[in-house]
């Protein structure tokens, strides 16, 4: 045999490994995590949205990682932990004088991103009984606990 037949060969076998191996761990992560991931961290948000239309906020936090390490910005300003997060929820949509109005979820797109982690980017928009429709937009980060998804970085606008 000619050895540029075999060269070919074994570039072919070697290719052929490679599809195989790339295939492999595609079919992997998609076991893994799936569409099923996608779905479970869109059920939080959907869980989060109804609580708040409830008004029950501790409820709304259960989507949020329940630590110190929870991160979430907004208005410039960053806060740490998920107690300062309902702290700042309270202050803003639940003490005297403010109101919760009613949260909608749109535009959600779910990038997940390996067996524990997943990026979220979408749009809010409350009503207000007033009328009024404060809005704007988010990206958040979950990560995959033992519980479940739960929202570990928190980045959230709103439009002027």
């Amino acid at each position: 045999m000619p050895m540029r037949f075999i060269s070919y060969f074994a570039f072919l076998f070697a290719g052929l490994q490679i599809m195989w191996f790339a295939t492999n761990d595609r079919a992997i992560a998609q076991t893994t995590t799936g569409d099923g991931g996608a779905v479970a961290v869109e059920q939080v948000l959907r869980m989060q949205q109804e609580a708040w239309n409830r008004h029950d906020l501790e409820a709304f936090m259960a989507g949020y990682w329940n630590s110190p390490e929870l991160t979430f910005f907004s208005g410039g300003k960053e806060n740490h932990g998920w107690q300062a997060t309902i702290d700042r929820y309270r202050a803003t949509y639940a003490s005297p004088g403010h109101e919760m109005g009613k949260l909608e979820f749109s535009a959600l797109r779910v990038k997940i991103l390996g067996a524990d982690g997943a990026f979220v980017r979408g749009a809010w928009q409350l009503t207000m009984s007033d009328g009024k429709t404060p809005h704007g937009l988010f990206t958040l980060v979950f990560s995959k606990f033992p519980e479940g998804w739960k929202i570990v970085h928190d980045h959230t606008s709103a439009a002027e």
